[in-house]
């Protein structure tokens, strides 16, 4: 064992505090309640992912005589109409529903006023811990102390342990498993399998046999199963993968990081929340914010982990993502080079090609022009030449 401040490290158990956010993750969820520490308050909290009425009540009769009260972004509450850099507390006045609670959650619009609290480390914390579980980011918390609540062995982690539980997931980053795979164009992958702290499984998929002393082709893909899988025309991801993997075939080899970072780091169930959004009139970045996210929640420490595992440390990178060129560079790894990824442009994707591109700053010089060009129907509507 060693020690890092005063926690004692283990390489069995870990620290005190990775164990505690570990298990706060699995709690939320599995939906139940988790007591936050720090800044000199403790709270207990429940995530309102999965919220009914039965739910509510028995998180109310817990807290009894202390009312809860609810804990949202800072982006959601900005989405509400309220003043805020961090995240606020929200004090019921009028009793606790959950419909109530579920419109402050998701909807656009409130009808009544809001009594608005700064939340504290403690709240702040318990918004980060449910990101993490990919719930909807959003908590009921309570100011109580243990009593009753020792009865359900309700776990208590640590606020400072959830701020560090980032830059320790990276750094449990290991290589679980490889094999190689013939893929459908002929060519063979090697796919090598890490594991992470969280039971987070990236992937590595070496294509051909790229000369590691040299800059190497990158793509840093974040899993999508709608597009990946089945095809969706809403989005390029799909696509993008598919161009990647012809142009490291083509250039005799590089690597496609796979990334389990469905929906910008929201998680499936969100992204299918934001897609709601967007079909009733939002964009695909005041969808991710109106829920409270920030528009992308992904962070590309893990992804240079595996690269420098790898003994990959200069690349040139498939994108057309600024932020993924600045996430690798921030992280150690020298970028030389970047290339596009020109995916085609469909009816049912230009609307979200256009907002990464005006508001997200993604280089698609290809929607560009492709904007300037007639659509068919005008083709068809225009008049003939003499």
């Amino acid at each position: 064992m060693s020690s890092v401040g005063n926690s004692v490290v283990s390489s069995l158990f870990g620290t005190k505090g990775q164990i505690g956010v570990n298990r706060g993750v699995a709690e939320f969820h599995a939906r139940r309640p988790v007591f936050i520490s720090g800044g000199g308050e403790t709270l207990l909290t429940l995530p309102v992912e999965g919220l009914d009425d039965q739910r509510l009540a028995e998180f109310v009769a817990l807290c009894a005589p202390v009312v809860p009260r609810l804990v949202i972004t800072a982006r959601r509450a900005l989405a509400l109409g309220l003043d805020a850099t961090t995240p606020v507390g929200l004090n019921f006045t009028a009793g606790l529903d959950v419909d109530i609670i579920l419109a402050l959650v998701a909807d656009a619009k409130i009808d009544r006023p809001i009594d608005v609290k700064a939340a504290g480390p403690a709240a702040s914390a318990a918004i980060e811990l449910v990101k993490l579980s990919q719930g909807l980011p959003a908590v009921l918390v309570a100011d109580v102390v243990a009593g009753g609540a020792i009865n359900h062995h309700i776990i208590t982690v640590e606020a400072e342990a959830v701020a560090r539980f980032g830059d320790e997931t990276i750094r449990s980053l290991a290589i679980a498993s490889k094999a190689s795979v013939p893929l459908n164009s002929g060519a063979r992958a090697d796919f090598v399998v890490f594991r992470d702290a969280m039971g987070g499984s990236p992937v590595a998929i070496i294509v051909g046999k790229p000369d590691f002393s040299l800059p190497v082709l990158v793509r840093l893909h974040s899993a999508c199963l709608t597009g990946d899988v089945f095809g969706s025309r809403r989005c390029d991801c799909g696509d993008q993968l598919n161009l990647a993997l012809k142009r490291l075939e083509e250039i005799g080899g590089g690597i496609v990081l796979y990334l389990p970072q469905e929906g910008r780091g929201l998680g499936l169930a969100n992204k299918m929340r934001t897609y709601q959004m967007q079909d009733d009139g939002l964009d695909t970045v005041d969808a991710n914010t109106t829920l409270g996210f920030d528009d992308d929640e992904r962070d590309y420490g893990i992804a240079a982990r595996m690269l420098q595992m790898l003994k990959c440390n200069r690349v040139v990178l498939l994108t057309n993502n600024p932020a993924k060129i600045d996430g690798l560079a921030k992280s150690g790894i020298e970028i030389t080079g970047r290339m596009a990824l020109e995916a085609p442009i469909n009816a049912d994707n230009r609307r979200y090609l256009t907002a990464k591109a005006a508001r997200a700053g993604h280089r698609l010089n290809h929607l560009v022009t492709s904007q300037a060009e007639p659509s068919d129907a005008e083709r068809d509507l225009a008049p003939l030449a003499p």
